[in-house]
């Protein structure tokens, strides 16, 4: 028996990296997995690599893709026991004064404003049976390194408050709800991010990336999935308004 076995769970930005590994994790763990994203071709790639996926096509900024997100997982399943807000962007690489007013904006309306959706839509879902929410924020969401990033730091830390606000109401209904924090991790993002900051020299912001880093090395995404499987498998049954890091022990230096 998996650890998530009989359960149904929806997984937000999993065409790829983190997403992609957790949908890949709950299946092998017994789960009936709905992939989702914003790239058709993309999602449909990656539900091809699980047995058993679906995949649906949906912008979490969106409302109406969200509640059709739920409404068909619904429809096709009769239930819902998971949800992992993982869908997620990292924005320009600008000071404050420099920022793109219409780029700050995306990224509140994909990190924020999508996680809100999520949960707006998946706890009504959910309150039958209770279940476990998973939001993937970051290690910016309890710190700030370097410059440039105001508008990714400030979603992940309202993705961090919308959980312990989430977590409260839906305690009565017997539904956790946690954050994982990866630190840097050998994602499509992180390769975007060593660009912005040194588009002459990635590999080089790369290298000074890791050395500052405890570990020495970005963690994979096959990590950070394990650590929310944990979250949302019945062995975290106690575990509610946590704020996980997965960063290489990155938020303690």
């Amino acid at each position: 028996m998996g650890r998530l076995s009989g359960k149904v769970a929806i997984v937000t930005g999993s065409s790829r990296g983190i997403g992609f590994e957790t949908a890949r994790a709950f299946a092998r763990e017994g789960a009936l997995v709905t992939l989702a994203g914003r790239e058709e071709e993309t999602l449909a790639r990656a539900a091809g690599q699980i047995a058993g996926a679906h995949w649906l096509v949906a912008d979490v900024s969106v409302a109406e893709d969200c509640k059709r997100l739920v409404e068909t997982t619904l429809a096709r399943h009769g239930k819902l026991d998971v949800m992992v807000a993982n869908a997620g962007i990292e924005g320009a690489a600008a000071d404050i004064a420099d920022y793109p007013i219409d780029m700050f904006d995306r990224v509140m309306a994909v990190n924020v404003r999508g996680v809100f959706l999520t949960l707006k839509y998946a706890i009504p879902a959910m309150k039958p049976a209770g279940g476990s929410i998973v939001i993937t924020s970051s290690i910016g969401g309890i710190k700030s390194r370097g410059q440039g990033n105001s508008a990714y730091i400030a979603s992940k830390h309202a993705e961090i408050g919308l959980m312990r606000s989430a977590a409260s109401e839906c305690a009565p209904h017997g539904i956790r709800v946690n954050c994982v924090l990866p630190g840097p991790t050998e994602t499509r993002m992180m390769r975007n991010i060593e660009r912005d900051r040194a588009p002459d020299a990635p590999e080089q912001m790369r290298a000074a990336i890791m050395a500052a880093l405890p570990f020495k090395r970005y963690g994979t995404p096959e990590e950070v999935a394990n650590l929310i499987l944990f979250l949302a498998s019945d062995q975290a049954s106690v575990c509610t308004v946590g704020v996980y890091a997965a960063d290489g022990g990155l938020s303690g230096v």
